[in-house]
């Protein structure tokens, strides 16, 4: 179904409605490690293992949202991080920068000269193509960020006197430590008292989590992140292996996609996580890596919506387009209040998104706006 974004109702949730017009310090403020993203760089088709040269990046799960929702969607935005007080610290400063996204809450963590007090994450990405699927190969232990403590940030003060309105984290963040999880925990407990809406991104990556007690470890603190949550994300792996759920009828591989499981799955998850104002998905069946096919559902107030489908999508770079999903789906909730119009915002953000390279959107709100009015891709001169 087509819809005219703009002429969307407002029915849903006086949440989203209200905080929309708090004039807090930041409108959206996002936890979590930013990371410098090597690609190779010879005609995008070279491996990690054989590259001889690599495009430096910004990115990371969390960063990648508040990024796209500042410039794409114009919203203002910060982060909470930090960084080891060095030149490659300093790099991933002027990457935030360049990208219109506040940093004066970033804490410097001192280091020395090799990274045994703290260090900056790094991370590699091969692209894929064809029957090649993508490669990530993370390099972040023992970064600065993975190292905060709840201490070492003062909630009270960003949620209480700054008057952010919305706070979004996810399981990459999370993931990175023992106490990472800590203190996303307690981000999101003062969150809730001063009234800030929280979205969460379960983002499941078993490689992170594997360091500190794997799956049954990302259960344990998923369930008790949930118990805060007002909006959570996440695809058909990151609701099983993160929150204990199952989609019925699904293929091992996942090359087809039974909807009525997925609706069963969120209904379920809701009922169990009553605190949940908008449950979302996304659809992914991979043909090649280079074609996917893509849409998302979204549930709220009992009623379940599904998105455009993207059928045979042409994917340049895959990485990035599930936070991309979730910033248009923010930033839909934020200024209409209508799920329908921000699931669509949200699938046609994260198909735009995954035509460009690198792990942040290169789209803009005009651009999101005529996809989904079913524009097409002719040529603008």
């Amino acid at each position: 179904m087509v819809i005219d974004p703009l002429a969307a109702g407002r029915h849903f949730c006086d949440l989203f409605q209200y905080r929309c017009i708090v004039n807090g310090f930041h409108g959206i403020l996002s936890p979590g490690e930013r990371a410098v993203i090597f690609t190779e760089t010879a005609g995008n088709r070279r491996r990690i293992r054989t590259a001889r040269s690599f495009r430096a990046w910004e990115g990371g799960g969390e960063y990648n949202v508040i990024r796209g929702l500042r410039k794409c969607f114009g919203m203002r935005t910060g982060v909470i991080t930090a960084f080891a007080d060095n030149e490659i610290g300093k790099l991933m400063e002027d990457f935030i920068l360049q990208g219109g996204v506040d940093t004066s809450l970033i804490r410097w963590m001192k280091t020395d000269g090799i990274g045994r007090i703290c260090r900056n994450g790094l991370n590699f990405t091969e692209r894929g193509f064809g029957l090649r699927g993508a490669i990530g190969c993370s390099d972040r232990a023992n970064t600065a960020i993975s190292k905060a403590a709840p201490e070492d940030f003062d909630f009270d003060y960003i949620f209480g006197e700054l008057g952010a309105r919305w706070f979004h984290t996810g399981g990459i963040y999370a993931a990175l430590s023992e106490r990472a999880c800590e203190t996303v925990i307690a981000a999101i407990k003062t969150a809730k008292k001063y009234g800030t809406v929280v979205s969460y991104d379960l983002n499941y990556r078993p490689s992170m989590w594997s360091a500190i007690g794997g799956q049954a470890k990302a259960q344990e603190v998923n369930k008790e992140i949930a118990r805060y949550v007002d909006i959570m994300i996440g695809n058909e792996e990151d609701f099983t292996a993160c929150l204990g759920f199952s989609v019925e009828g699904n293929d091992a591989d996942l090359k087809t996609l039974n909807l009525e499981g997925y609706k069963k799955m969120i209904n379920e998850a809701a009922k169990v996580y009553p605190n949940f104002k908008v449950v979302a998905t996304t659809l992914r069946t991979v043909k090649t890596a280079s074609i996917n096919d893509w849409s998302a559902l979204c549930w709220a107030d009992g009623k379940i919506f599904k998105s455009a489908d993207y059928k045979n999508l042409e994917i340049l770079d895959r990485v990035g387009g599930g936070d991309s999903f979730a910033s248009g789906l923010v930033y839909g909730l934020m200024t209409t209040g209508d799920p329908e119009t921000a699931v669509n915002f949200g699938a046609a953000h994260g198909a735009l998104a995954m035509t460009t390279p690198g792990d942040t959107t290169m789209a803009d709100l005009e651009e999101v706006k005529a996809l989904i009015k079913g524009g097409s891709a002719r040529v603008k001169r």
